[in-house]
């Protein structure tokens, strides 16, 4: 054994005359120093780590709280480009109707308006971000100046024409856009260098964590333990954000001598959001816009569409009543709009008369649509192609309701649901089981989830939307 040094050897012999080699001993104090030194070592080490990981956590922790606050800004500036329209049309609407609604409807939007910029403000002031005050700022001021220029005077002078109003309208229009444009572009580049800064600050400390469990097994652990503790927090979160984001698309509100009923359901079990939407809002005291749309893919990507597709048919519905010329402008929109040449449409656009229960609709490509009486359930007509493939006319149809009748619209989630066998439920399937599902429209939307649901042994394959809306019983048809 030449050139191996042997521990542990006698200590009255530190030659071996065998060998010829000095045999290197270790005296019980060299082996307490070591253990000293090494155990002071680890105790530092495991110092260090353990102040780097609640720093790492921090950081996290703070940058996806930024994060979080610059994405509910781009929400509320989409919100804010929302009620600028909303305060045109109700203009609008008042120059061409004279009905005080459109009045209370404007003022009802510049005060939400006003909130929501108060709040954006606050949030891009804590962001520290100087180039979206300022931007934010010249919208503001432009907003504004169209109110005090011509929204006032509209409203002293409401016999204006149409046709002056867009033009005088247009120039703060154009500076607002590009405003608007500006602010949307900071906000989405801050969002990703954000979303970068925390992506790498997870990466270091997963770098930094597997390092230490390859050295200290302890010290893995407790990483672990504040790692796993890390990631719910941050799921927690963003589960929370995309809630709000749901209720923020797709929502319903009470109609005169109706009940209203709506359900939504995403693929995507990590996602609370999706593809598909639905919509009620009113057009005046009588008037009702009905709208539900799937939007071709699932998840986040084809979320982002959503808002845009229910503000643009709610702006495009406030200037025209007919379906179908509702989607024949909204088709033209959509194609100029998005630049991605394989997503498409379905959707049905309806606007009920909540007083004679006459329902004008039109279909482009949405065949999730039936209407059920106390003779069974009907499928109603596609009356046109999807949208965003082609340019070409949509035919609308009319149909009577009567007290108790109940319109059921859906998304292909349902229709195209499938049980273990790979067999579809379809138009028929769904039929059978609208006619059997409660008679109250929420409790209706509810079954028909639940049947989806266990169709597809709890498993979806595609995001649902359902809207129901019934007819109230007259007092005769209770007795």
């Amino acid at each position: 054994m030449h050139g191996i040094p042997r521990f542990g050897g006698s200590d009255h012999d530190p030659y071996d005359a065998q060998d010829g080699d000095f045999v290197k001993t270790t005296s019980p104090l060299a082996r307490v120093t070591e253990t000293l030194l090494l155990t002071a070592f680890l105790v530092l080490v495991l110092a260090i780590a353990v102040q780097g990981a609640f720093q790492t956590r921090a950081q996290i922790a703070d940058t996806f709280n930024r994060q979080s606050a610059i994405g509910q800004a781009q929400i509320m500036l989409e919100e804010l480009l929302r009620l600028q329209i909303v305060e045109e049309d109700s203009l609008r609407g008042y120059v061409l109707t004279k009905d005080p609604f459109y009045v209370d409807q404007y003022h009802a939007a510049v005060l939400d308006f006003d909130d929501k910029l108060a709040t954006i403000r606050a949030t891009i002031a804590a962001q520290q971000v100087p180039v979206v005050q300022s931007a934010l700022a010249q919208y503001a001021s432009y907003q504004d100046g169209w109110r005090r220029h011509i929204a006032s005077q509209v409203l002293q002078r409401p016999d204006a024409l149409v046709s002056d109003l867009d033009k005088r309208s247009k120039v703060y229009s154009d500076y607002e856009t590009r405003a608007a444009t500006l602010v949307r572009s900071e906000l989405a580049d801050r969002n990703r260098a954000l979303a970068a800064s925390t992506q790498e600050q997870i990466d270091e400390s997963a770098y930094v964590r597997a390092f230490f469990l390859l050295l200290f097994g302890l010290l893995a652990i407790l990483f672990n333990a504040y790692r796993s503790r890390a990631y719910r927090e941050l799921e927690e979160e963003k589960y929370t954000t995309q809630i709000l984001q749901r209720a923020f698309r797709s929502e319903v509100v009470p109609l005169p001598n109706c009940r209203v009923g709506g359900a939504y359901l995403s693929a995507s079990s990590h996602l609370a959001v999706g593809g598909d939407v639905f919509d009620v809002y009113r057009l005046s005291n009588r008037l009702a816009l009905l709208i539900i749309a799937d939007v071709s893919g699932k998840g986040v990507d084809a979320a982002v569409l959503t808002a845009f597709i229910k503000f643009t048919i709610r702006g495009i519905a406030l200037r025209r009543r007919d379906p179908n010329a509702i989607l024949a402008e909204f088709n033209t929109a959509f194609s100029q709009t998005v630049e991605n040449p394989y997503l498409f449409v379905s959707m049905f656009v309806g606007i009920l008369d909540t007083d004679t229960y006459v329902l004008r609709y039109a279909s482009a490509g949405h065949d999730s649509a039936f209407v059920r009486r106390s003779t069974g359930v009907q499928q109603l007509a596609v009356t046109g192609p999807v949208l965003g493939v082609m340019e070409e006319p949509f035919g609308d149809r009319m149909l009577n309701l009567e007290p108790g009748d109940t319109l059921v619209l859906a998304t292909d989630g349902l229709t195209e649901a499938r049980r273990d066998s790979g067999e579809q439920l379809r138009e028929q399937g769904a039929m059978r089981l609208i006619a059997a599902a409660a008679v109250e429209p929420q409790a209706l939307c509810d079954e028909l989830v639940a049947q989806v649901r266990a169709i597809g042994g709890n498993h979806l394959r595609d995001d649902l939307a359902i809207l129901a809306i019934q007819i109230a019983p007259s007092e005769a048809s209770h007795a």
